[in-house]
């Protein structure tokens, strides 16, 4: 059963994309529909063995790799984090593959995007079911190749191959220290198996190890290496720059990324590897103040942007940064939980924005939407349901996650920590504002789009209708239903066979203990940002103009991006440009052409030419030659004779 859970998707990619042609497109669409929702299902028997029992099971595959001191095998590792994310993926990839036969019913490279799709989700359930870090890498390289293939899948647009590139790049720094600290692991435990890792960690505690020069903490250089992987792949501060690019991509493709696969990808990882990072005190401080760095940063601009996706994919980002702070605290579980509620609500926030982009022609601007509630009215209860469960409205999905992360934050009584606390309260208010203000420019006021797409407005078909519906319960009822298993009583026996918390960290028992003002402020700050926004949007329309006019230079800092991109081209895009083109034109063209085919080989090749003319073919022609040779061969033996003469006397 667990190899069909993680296989099934890669065969539905290889028939898919192999015999595509033959299948066409309904053909290709609805196998790998299939295979996925069978893999959905399978997951949840799994989930319902494994995870709610707390056990743990291997399901050897192969053995892989045997070089060296190095021995691993393939085996599949299914414990409660795994069943979790078996869940998460598989359910919310099934939805978006049945989504995306209505979305992409025009297009003409169907079974190739079914077939990209299929394998971005094996390569996601190769990452969650691995027992070892070389298992685990293949998944994450797999799913940064998918994430390419997917962004850049109209490569016929420039905009779509650079966002694929910058995708790709991006993701490349943050793998580069990945790799290392696997390098590291290998070179301190001498394995990369996880259950060996983790025995013999204890150990290293107080120990050194040679980096770069510097004899440093061995924990906290393995730790931090492996934090940078997470950073590049779940899109924290600095690193996060590919993710709002990744809206060239398909709508579906958003969906699939921002909410079940590649951005959760580290969050996973450092859950999994909870039993390092419980030991190192600097990885874990670092990791909770770059998580409410981005929760806070993500959210400042996502109050100025347009692009209906855009809003969405910067709100991922600070999700994302609110995970990064439980895990930072040592909150694994309420971390999950997010993981867990987010992947609901924000594929149904993707797909609804999708199904409003579908019924406005591919129109993604905010400005150029409003009063659309009346012409597609599912799609608008569906978004009031994931906008709720966002901004953590009382007793749907993300109250009980995110509110639970602040409140862990709070209890952890350190300077960071407040630090933290103040930041995320802060993004709780701007993520309600950002959300509400969504809604209010899409579905309210006077329609802002031109006549002619007015008349063709029209609700999605059912094929897409029925995902969203299947999201909005989950979105409503998956905090209420999760939180005992997650953060509840009973989460240690639940957890107890995957995460890790030392004996000391009672975090999330004090969290439940927090003061009255702590636990409702999210509610307060989510209150406070539908009300700036209800009067920014519906009571005052012309208070956001005018607050634009006083307020340029900060708008333009916010709807800029915090100007990082810029700062990327100016530190090293234009510098390595510099250095292309002046290797280019003068190492390569003017010293190497140069003194090689434009020099040296070039004289060759003149001389070359001239001589051959020398050789006519004609008999004459060689015989006054050789008679021309004989003449100068005589005068030098005359000469040498007449020198010799005279020099006598």
């Amino acid at each position: 059963m667990y190899s069909a859970i993680v296989f099934l998707p890669l065969i539905g990619a290889i028939i898919a994309g192999v015999f595509g042609r033959w299948l066409g497109a309904k053909g290709a669409a609805y196998l790998t529909c299939t295979f996925m929702v069978v893999s959905a299902i399978l997951s949840w028997v799994a989930f319902y063995r494994v995870g709610l029992s707390g056990d743990e099971i291997r399901a050897p595959i192969m053995d892989w790799v045997n070089s060296g001191d190095l021995r691993t095998s393939w085996s599949l590792r299914i414990d409660t984090l795994t069943a979790v994310m078996l869940v998460v993926v598989n359910t919310v990839s099934s939805l978006v593959h049945i989504y995306s036969i209505g979305y992409m019913s025009h297009d003409n490279s169907q079974p190739r995007f079914f077939a990209y799709l299929s394998l971005f989700t094996f390569a996601m359930l190769m990452l969650v079911t691995a027992d070892n870090l070389l298992q685990l890498f293949f998944g994450w390289e797999g799913v940064g190749l998918a994430s390419y293939l997917l962004i850049g899948f109209w490569y016929h647009k420039p905009s779509a191959n650079a966002a694929a590139i910058k995708a790709f790049v991006v993701n490349r720094v943050g793998d580069f220290g990945f790799a290392l600290g696997i390098f590291a692991c290998f070179a301190v435990f001498g394995t990369i198996s996880f259950d060996e890792i983790f025995a013999s960690a204890p150990d290293q505690v107080g120990t050194t190890i040679d980096f770069l020069g510097y004899q440093l903490d061995t924990m906290t250089v393995i730790c931090l290496l492996l934090f940078i992987g997470a950073m590049g792949k779940s899109a924290q501060f600095l690193l996060h720059t590919w993710l709002p690019d990744a809206m060239e991509g398909p709508t579906p493709v958003s969906a699939l990324i921002h909410a079940a696969t590649m951005v959760t990808a580290g969050v996973f990882m450092v859950a999994r590897l909870s039993p390092l990072f419980e030991l190192a005190p600097i990885p874990m401080t670092t990791c909770e103040a770059i998580g409410a760095l981005t929760a806070l940063f993500a959210a400042t601009v996502g109050v100025a942007q347009n692009d209906i996706k855009r809003v969405i994919a910067y709100s991922t980002c600070s999700q994302l940064g609110y995970m990064f702070v439980a895990l930072g605290v040592g909150a694994y579980s309420a971390g999950i939980f997010h993981l867990f509620t987010h992947a609901f609500f924000k594929a149904l926030l993707f797909l609804g924005a999708g199904s409003v982009i579908h019924a406005l022609h591919d129109e993604q601007d905010l400005r150029k939407m409003g009063g659309l509630r009346k012409g597609i009215p599912v799609t608008f209860w569906v978004m009031i349901i994931g906008t709720l469960a966002l901004t953590g409205f009382p007793y749907t999905a993300g109250f009980f996650s995110k509110d639970m992360i602040i409140e862990a934050s709070h209890a952890a009584h350190s300077e960071v920590a407040h630090y933290a606390f103040i930041a995320l309260v802060a993004a709780a208010f701007l993520t309600s504002f950002y959300s509400w203000r969504l809604i209010f420019m899409t579905f309210f006021g006077a329609p802002r789009h031109d006549e002619e797409t007015a008349k063709h407005v029209h609700e999605s078909p059912l094929v897409m209708l029925v995902p969203l519906c299947v999201l909005s319960v989950g979105a409503l009822l998956a905090g209420y239903l999760g939180k005992p298993y997650f953060i509840g009583e009973g989460y240690d026996d639940f957890w107890r066979s995957s995460l890790f918390t030392a004996p000391e960290n009672h975090i999330l028992e004090e969290a439940h203990h927090s003061p009255a003002w702590v636990v409702w402020l999210p509610t307060v700050m989510m209150a406070g940002g539908f009300l700036l926004a209800f009067l920014a949007y519906i009571a005052v329309p012309t208070l956001p103009q005018a607050a634009m006019r006083t307020f340029k230079p900060i708008h333009a800092f916010l709807y800029n991006k915090w100007y990082i991109d810029e700062l990327y081209d100016w530190l090293f895009v234009r510098p390595f440009k510099w250095l292309a083109r002046t290797l280019w034109k003068t190492g390569d063209g003017r010293i190497i052409d140069g003194l090689g085919p434009d020099g040296i080989s070039a004289r060759v090749v003149d001389i070359t030419n001239r001589v051959v003319k020398l050789q006519t073919g004609f008999v004459y022609h060689y015989a006054f030659v050789m008679l021309i040779g004989i003449a100068l061969i005589v005068s030098y033996f005359a000469y040498i004779y007449w020198a010799q003469f005279w020099s006598g006397f």
